[in-house]
């Protein structure tokens, strides 16, 4: 009887070490993944960051107006003036389109049930 006990006791520590070893080389391949990933979350942040700068320097008023300036033959664009902009009291609103109930609906009080 103590040999089966023993037997099931090496039998129970050699599958919770063979369990162990699974689980520690699986968590070894996720840190491995999640470091790859704050890699290269890291490495499309510093692009976001230099696409923003590229942005903000296509931007600049001085060289948007050289361009302007460049093109207005084609363009014809002139500098915006307050007179352009509208007031509310123009704005054409819509007006509710409303249909007529052709036929009332009927409404009973219901049946009792005894």
């Amino acid at each position: 009887m103590r040999l089966l006990a023993y037997l099931a006791t090496a039998f129970g520590v050699m599958a919770l070490a063979f369990w162990a070893y699974h689980v520690n080389y699986d968590t070894q391949d996720r840190v491995d993944t999640l470091r790859d990933l704050n890699r290269e979350i890291s490495s499309l942040n510093e692009g976001l960051t230099v696409l923003n700068a590229e942005w903000a320097y296509l931007n600049r008023p001085k060289r948007l107006r050289e361009l302007v300036n460049l093109n207005f033959g084609a363009l014809k664009l002139l500098p915006m003036t307050p007179e352009q902009f509208g007031t509310v009291a123009e704005i054409a609103y819509p007006t509710p389109q409303m249909k007529p109930i052709s036929d009332p609906i009927e409404v009973s009080a219901p049946k009792e049930d005894r």
